[in-house]
């Protein structure tokens, strides 16, 4: 049975796009914590999780405008991340992709209704899902090694 060899530009991008990732979270991880702590969500934002959103996007306070809007580049950057891995071919990113995808999407599904709701329980469902999302990308980075190096658990993905 032939092993396919991953490219080194591919596996350089998963690189980039996992450590951006995971940057990503923690700003966004911090900024989350900034805002359930000193913001006051308006009590007219409240009435459903799209009106929330809509409203914590566009209304503001500022703090949570940018809170929601680096929510929404954060699910582009999974998107992409995921993509990068299925054109890599590289089973276990696109495993850990597809994850930190869904737990992102959770994750801003969680902070539309805490806005709309403003219950606790959905701002700490959105933090534990953040949280999955960055391990995804802390695990990507230690399974794709630095580069030049290969990867702690990188194995090339075999070829029919």
């Amino acid at each position: 049975m032939a092993t396919r060899v991953q490219s080194p530009r591919r596996i350089d991008g998963l690189r980039r796009a996992s450590l951006a990732l995971c940057l990503m979270l923690i700003v966004e991880l911090a900024l989350g914590i900034g805002v359930n702590l000193f913001v006051n969500v308006p009590a007219s934002y409240q009435g459903g999780m799209g009106k929330g959103f809509a409203d914590a996007l566009t209304k503001g306070p500022a703090a949570l405008a940018v809170h929601a809007g680096i929510g929404l580049l954060l699910i582009l950057a999974a998107i992409g991340l995921l993509v990068q891995a299925i054109l890599a071919r590289h089973t276990l990113m696109i495993a850990s992709a597809a994850v930190a995808l869904l737990t992102i999407v959770g994750a801003a599904n969680s902070g539309a209704s805490f806005v709309g709701s403003g219950k606790n329980a959905d701002s700490m469902v959105m933090a534990m899902l953040t949280v999955v999302a960055l391990l995804c990308g802390v695990l990507n980075l230690y399974v794709l090694g630095r580069p030049g190096v290969a990867g702690a658990l990188e194995s090339p993905t075999p070829t029919p």
